[in-house]
């Protein structure tokens, strides 16, 4: 593999990067940020799933905008938006302003993950397209390290008493940070070129033909420059009313095994996990700062079971991948239920000692709270609601890791860490990285971008609806009433998808439309 292609890849996918740090810094981000801001349940989901909101309409549009203006012009707006974001982000003055700053980088990573990928498979070889393609999941990935990472290292310095950061300050530096690496992807990207195939669509076939020779030399240059043009001949014209054609019977089989994949990824409560992760560690009842480094963890096992899925991708097929993958996202999620349903909570004497030795909560609080002294609640939405009721949202929300760490009894806190990093390693190796691979050989050429674009739509909504409803779910149904739901959920598609779901591994995209699209229609 030549290494310029890779060089640009890689720039291209930072966009990819940067929306694994924005989604994975917010766990952190809202330990701190909810309480001060005094967010409710609603305002909580909202501010952590607005960039998605956002995202599902950048996907739509950025297709047809990158076809006007270019992949590159789009990537240059993306990074801006990028850092704009994590900028106001960072100085938000009230649960307003941080939304709407958040819903800037949505805009921003839902046009990146559309036309990343887009771009990388348009500066490459076939024989390279699958292996630079895969760069986006990488750096996704990595994004989701460094941001837990980073929340690990800012909650740490603010606990050991740095001296820069306050209680007031802290998840202020955890979103600004993100202007960073934005800011350096917005610098990279001025040295890649616009994509050949944009150039030759455009009519600037001289500007096009150069841009091949210096990627792959002369004559890999050339003959890639005719197959391009032989391409854009072939679907000139094909392309009319295009989303009309996706209601044409012969593809309900493919939109429906597509759309079910879709649904399941997000359905399954992957957002909500990494979203709210300090969150849920929390619940085991082992305070906030075993929860911080509970997530890296979480985000260790994302990075080295990715890497997993692509050495296995194309060896053991797609099919065995998400089977096996979603049966375990199963079993994980139903034995976190499980450990959680075990739990029962209760303040002794000693608790409430502890509480006023750590200056957790005050005299007053402390002295309103002795009345619940040895009351025994048998699942989490009561106890808190009592806490709530009687400390109020605010304070009970700044200790609550504290509170839960002393009133927690009989849940096991290393089976629910094993679920969820179990759940986090079997997403990893499949409906996380092998629903985009099916995606692109489902569908016919003609029709594949308006296909994945409106799956990814849904996809984002799927996404946005979990992420929003997750701290409702904990506060009225409990934890083990939320993991119940995502495992019940992951079993059902489990049985669905296998019974449908086909395999496209060693298969040319025109056997498997010859297998697939030109079948009886499913309806």
């Amino acid at each position: 593999m030549k290494f310029k292609p890779f060089f640009l890849a890689f720039i291209a996918s930072l966009g990819g990067f940067l929306f694994g740090f924005d989604a994975g810094i917010i766990f952190g981000v809202m330990e701190y940020a909810g309480p001060q801001l005094n967010l409710n349940d609603v305002q909580l989901g909202w501010v952590v799933s607005c960039p998605t909101f956002a995202a599902m309409f950048a996907m739509l549009a950025a297709g047809s905008v990158s076809n006007l203006y270019g992949r590159k012009r789009l990537l240059l707006v993306v990074a801006f938006l990028y850092v704009a974001s994590a900028v106001l982000s960072a100085f938000s003055n009230g649960y307003e302003m941080l939304y709407l700053a958040r819903m800037l980088g949505g805009v921003a990573f839902g046009a990146a993950l559309i036309i990343a990928p887009t771009y990388i498979a348009e500066i490459s070889m076939a024989a390279n397209r699958g292996k630079l393609v895969s760069i986006q999941q990488l750096n996704i990935v990595f994004g989701f390290f460094t941001a837990f990472l980073c929340s690990w290292f800012f909650n740490e310095s603010f606990k050991g008493g740095a001296g820069f950061l306050t209680e007031d300050n802290v998840w202020r530096w955890m979103l600004g940070v993100g202007a960073f690496p934005a800011v350096f992807y917005f610098f990279l990207l001025l040295l890649v070129p616009c994509s050949p195939r944009w150039l030759f669509t455009r009519g600037r076939t001289a500007e096009g033909h150069a841009v091949l020779q210096q990627l792959h030399g002369g004559d890999a240059g050339d003959a890639e420059a005719k197959a391009i043009r032989q391409n854009i001949e072939a679907e000139a014209g094909v392309i009319k009313d295009g989303y009309a054609e996706l209601f044409n019977p012969k593809l309900g089989f493919v939109l429906f095994v597509g759309l079910s994949i879709g649904i399941l990824q997000q359905s399954t409560g992957i957002n909500a996990i990494f979203f709210y992760a300090t969150g849920i560690f929390k619940q085991t009842g082992n305070g906030t700062d075993v929860a911080f480094t509970s997530s890296v963890w979480l985000s260790v096992t994302y990075l080295v079971f990715t890497l997993v899925a692509i050495l296995l991708i194309d060896r053991l097929g797609r099919r065995p991948l998400l089977l096996v993958g979603i049966a375990g996202i199963a079993v994980s999620l139903l034995l976190c239920a499980f450990a959680f349903n075990q739990a029962s909570y209760q303040l002794t004497a000693e608790d409430m000692e502890t509480l006023q030795k750590n200056e957790t909560l005050g005299s007053e609080d402390l002295k309103v709270l002795s009345v619940l002294t040895n009351e025994v609640f048998d699942n989490d939405v009561a106890f808190k609601r009592k806490m709530r009721e009687i400390l109020g949202n605010q304070v009970y929300a700044k200790a609550e890791g504290s509170i839960l760490e002393e009133a927690t009894m009989d849940l096991n806190g290393k089976l629910v860490l094993v679920g969820i990093l179990g759940f986090i390693a079997c997403f990893a190796f499949s409906l996380g990285p092998v629903m985009w691979v099916m995606l692109s050989e489902l569908y016919p050429n003609r029709i594949r971008g308006l296909a994945i674009g409106v799956i990814g739509f849904v996809n984002s909504f799927i996404s946005w609806v979990v992420s929003q409803i997750f701290p409702w779910e904990v506060s009225n149904l409990g934890s083990a009433g939320a993991f119940l739901i995502f495992g019940v959920i992951a079993a059902v598609g489990f049985f669905l998808l296998f019974f449908i779901l086909p395999e496209t591994k060693g298969r040319s995209l025109e056997e498997l439309e010859a297998e697939l699209v030109h079948r009886e229609p499913l309806l």
